[in-house]
């Protein structure tokens, strides 16, 4: 083996480096279309989100950059150190933070910019998780493993929920496909699947009903499956559990729920109709959308953006600036950047040595699918509205960030996977 250094570009995946560009790019055009100012035409100009953006964007490139040229080695050591670091952030934040649309989950820094800890809380649950999950002798099936890992994804979760930020705290629950990837049962996604099912379930029809289907469902699997004697004492003690979460739904839904979160969910389930009220944020998002049709209106075009018809259009609802302007072929050609970075980072994932960096990288490509997937699925009315950011599309320094540390902490570990490996 050849003893000459290596290039800083040695090994680095230009393929996602070139999806995470085109993601950036797409963002900042649509943030400079969706709140256009003819005064402040200059997509860099300062006085303007789009020109703020530029900034963030810029500066997430050197983030990146500074990353690929770290040790690899130092990125599982201070694990710890950045994981405690945001902790103490995540605390600071519920004393002097400031509040922001009901949420107090920011810090003020000077000078007009607010540093948001929640969102710098993901790469480093992602490096703690995927340190102590490397570590010896551990393994996620045995029960002291899985609850101190259980408590690593918790613990900032709880903090979040203080804000109270639901979106953000609904994000670490990803995770568990992390443990699942490591080993965890199926049955605790089949599990937490049943959990939502039930809880949909309760809120629509009767709880005497659920239950009673619930009853003859496990009566119709053990019937079936009587000579399992495990499968049947799984099945009755789910029974139990799941006929005690039925009954604390609606103390849940009616007194942990915060008002506005109880509406979103009833005009998801159609419960409920205000059009111009509580709905009026969906009902615009989705005439928004639909109103591009096939090819779009064109950039710089939309009316339901321009006029302010649609919230949040830089940030929460940016998707819906792609729809009107991009149309259905705009809509599905970014939704295919998604799809595709997800699947390179499950490859990227697959090919590493190294334990730490397997599970560090399932936890990125986790925490992008779940943000994907509820943010789009929010503007389109498949979820409630929880008010996550779409990845490295929607405005934010924040959320560009900790997107770009997230990813590009992947990016350093893959680049030196056929190296030493390390725990």
């Amino acid at each position: 083996m050849s003893n000459q250094p290596r290039s800083f570009f040695y090994n680095v995946d230009w393929l996602t480096i070139a999806l995470y560009l085109a993601l950036c790019t797409i963002g900042l055009l649509n943030i400079h279309s969706a709140v256009f100012n003819i005064k402040h035409d200059s997509i860099v100009d300062m006085d303007t989100n789009y020109g703020k953006q530029f900034i963030f964007v810029l500066s997430s490139i050197v983030i990146g950059i500074v990353i690929l040229l770290l040790e690899s080695r130092f990125l599982s050591a201070l694990a710890p150190a950045i994981y405690g670091i945001t902790i103490f952030l995540l605390v600071l934040v519920l004393v002097i933070g400031r509040n922001v649309g009901g949420n107090q989950a920011w810090i003020s820094i000077g000078g007009g910019f607010r540093l948001q800890p929640s969102e710098f809380a993901k790469f480093a649950t992602c490096l703690l998780l995927a340190r102590y999950l490397s570590g010896a002798n551990v393994k996620v099936t045995d029960i002291k493993s899985f609850l101190i890992a259980a408590a690593i994804i918790a613990l900032p979760m709880g903090l979040i929920i203080l804000q109270p930020d639901m979106g953000s705290t609904l994000v670490f629950c990803s995770l568990i496909f992390v443990l699942y990837r490591e080993g965890l049962s199926p049955l605790f996604l089949i599990g937490a699947a049943l959990f939502i099912f039930l809880f949909v379930a309760s809120i629509l029809f009767n709880p005497l009903y659920v239950i009673a289907g619930l009853i003859a469902f496990t009566a119709l699997i053990i019937l079936l499956f009587k000579r399992f004697k495990k499968l049947v004492i799984t099945m009755l003690i789910g029974l139990v559990v799941s006929i005690a979460f039925v009954f604390s739904v609606k103390y849940i839904y009616n007194h942990v729920l915060q008002p506005h979160q109880k509406v979103r969910i009833d005009i998801i389930l159609g419960i409920t109709s205000d059009p111009r009220g509580k709905g009026y944020n969906l009902r615009q998002s989705k005439i928004a959308i639909g109103s591009g049709k096939l090819w779009g209106k064109g950039y710089l075009k939309g009316t339901q953006t321009k006029f302010s018809f649609v919230p949040e259009q830089s940030t929460d609802f940016i998707f819906c600036t792609v729809g009107e302007e991009w149309g259905f072929a705009g809509s599905v050609t970014v939704l295919g950047i998604y799809l595709f970075l997800l699947l390179r980072l499950i490859v990227i994932a697959e090919r590493q040595r190294s334990p730490f960096s397997r599970i560090y990288c399932y936890g990125v490509a986790s925490i992008i699918f779940f943000h994907v997937m509820i943010n789009i699925g929010m503007t389109i009315g498949l979820v409630p509205v929880i008010g996550i950011p779409l990845p490295f599309i929607s405005y934010g320094g924040s959320s560009l960030w900790s997107f770009t540390i997230l990813l590009f902490i992947m990016l350093k570990l893959d680049s030196n996977r056929m190296g030493m490996i390390y725990a």
